[in-house]
């Protein structure tokens, strides 16, 4: 069976067309909305809302790591809407969606990534995008394991929920042949992002998981940049499966 995997789509509907050619079957690890872009700063809902100048000076104070004045300087950029800011939010979250549930092939497995809005996801899907959180599917004979969302940061993106939450549902996935997620596992090479600089949260119950249960692949995104994007446990391939929105091209796994 050939499976492409993609992570981190970020908005990019045209690649995500192709995505699937030559697969058996898609997945897709989450991070499907693009709110802002750290290469081009005019892309994206809030480049598209206030320019790239505002949006450039909103990434540096985060990349600074100070938090708090971000969030002041964005309250600013939102105060100047005509209008509710969540319903501009929404509007421009389904906007994306549309485009990108109309991009995915059939068969699609999916889960969330930390800047999804799970409730306006799920209005998307199609019967042929099938979104697993904490659950698992059995695709060619494998047991195929999804645990979606992110952990929670200074960042407070959308889907960002407590480490408890988050591994109940690692647990609820269990012993799998490919352990599928949108952070990766808690290991400081696979979360260090070379252009941030910056190291992201991973999750020590994934893992745990792979170090009791060694799945024979533990695939993931989030970290757009790593120092390493790939590393093995035991016997468990862990891999970085690619930034898709800037790549455009899937990672390949003949399983």
């Amino acid at each position: 069976m050939r499976v492409h995997v993609v992570s981190d789509v970020h908005g990019r509907a045209d690649a995500l067309a192709d995505a699937g050619t030559g697969a058996d079957v898609l997945l897709c690890l989450g991070d499907l909305i693009l709110f802002m872009d750290y290469e081009d700063h005019g892309a994206g809902i809030m480049g598209g809302l206030f320019g790239p100048d505002a949006v450039g000076e909103f990434i540096r104070l985060r990349t600074a790591r100070r938090f708090d004045e971000a969030r002041t300087f964005s309250r600013r950029l939102w105060a100047r809407l005509d209008g509710d800011p969540r319903a501009v939010i929404e509007r421009e979250v389904r906007a994306q969606y549309s485009a990108l549930f109309a991009a995915f092939p059939d068969p699609t497995y999916l889960t969330f990534g930390n800047v999804d809005q799970p409730a306006l996801l799920r209005e998307y899907l199609r019967p042929y995008t099938h979104l697993l959180d904490g659950a698992v599917v059995e695709l060619g004979g494998l047991r195929f394991g999804f645990v979606g969302g992110g952990l929670q940061t200074p960042m407070n993106t959308p889907y960002e929920i407590p480490d408890d939450e988050y591994a109940a549902k690692v647990a609820a996935v269990g012993a799998v042949d490919v352990l599928c997620s949108h952070i990766p596992p808690d290991i400081p090479d696979l979360l260090y992002d070379t252009k941030a600089e910056r190291h992201e949260r991973g999750s020590a119950a994934l893992l745990e998981l792979i170090e009791r249960t060694q799945p024979a692949y533990a695939l993931f995104g989030h970290v757009h940049q790593p120092l390493l994007a790939e590393t093995r446990i035991g016997r468990t391939r862990c891999a970085n499966v690619g930034h898709f929105r800037a790549r455009g091209l899937p990672f390949v796994l003949e399983v």
